[in-house]
């Protein structure tokens, strides 16, 4: 593996395990999480990406182990077709993604993921369970900001459950390439 991807529980990328790499496309879709804090969200989103064939960025400091065996366990046998990145600091996500369309998710946001048009090779940016992103990233990214609907006076929804919706939204609106 080259110097920011990693694989949990195997030594091979699924490039590897594939021959060419074509499964993970230049155009494709990237999520990333900002200091995710619970080790089963983190897990889900994972097996999320893998059967989407969506890259999974990861920006530290975590709040587990990457040995953690919940983390382990959400993602199940997975995590070998996981296009995984870890990234120290949120600059280094915006080096290797420049040029590309961020929509940062965030229960404050005007903006319902519903309304955005989503290009093929967008960045869904989520933040930690219990603070959300910070609020340097959502004033940079102001324009950007997009929230999922829910009934007022409530926190927000589960990480996990989050980055499923948001995703799904931006592959249906590509038709599930790739997908069956």
């Amino acid at each position: 593996m080259h110097p920011g991807r990693w694989a949990i529980g195997a030594s091979l990328t699924v490039a590897d395990r594939l021959g060419s790499g074509a499964f993970f496309r230049g155009d494709t879709l990237h999520v990333v999480l900002v200091e995710p804090e619970i080790p089963q969200n983190t897990g889900n989103v994972a097996r999320t990406c893998a059967v989407t064939g969506t890259t999974l960025h990861m920006v530290g400091p975590l709040g587990f182990s990457l040995s953690d065996r919940y983390l382990k366990r959400a993602g199940l046998d997975y995590w070998p077709l996981v296009d995984l990145r870890y990234h120290q600091a949120w600059a280094e996500v915006e080096v290797e993604l420049a040029g590309r369309p961020f929509y940062l998710a965030a229960t404050k946001a005007r903006r319902s993921y519903a309304e955005v048009t989503y290009p093929p090779d967008s960045v869904l940016v989520f933040g930690a369970e219990t603070k959300g992103l910070p609020p340097e990233l959502l004033a940079r990214y102001s324009g950007s900001l997009i929230r999922i609907p829910m009934r007022p006076g409530l926190r927000s929804l589960n990480l996990s459950n989050s980055v499923a919706i948001v995703l799904y939204e931006a592959l249906r609106q590509q038709g599930f390439s790739g997908l069956e």
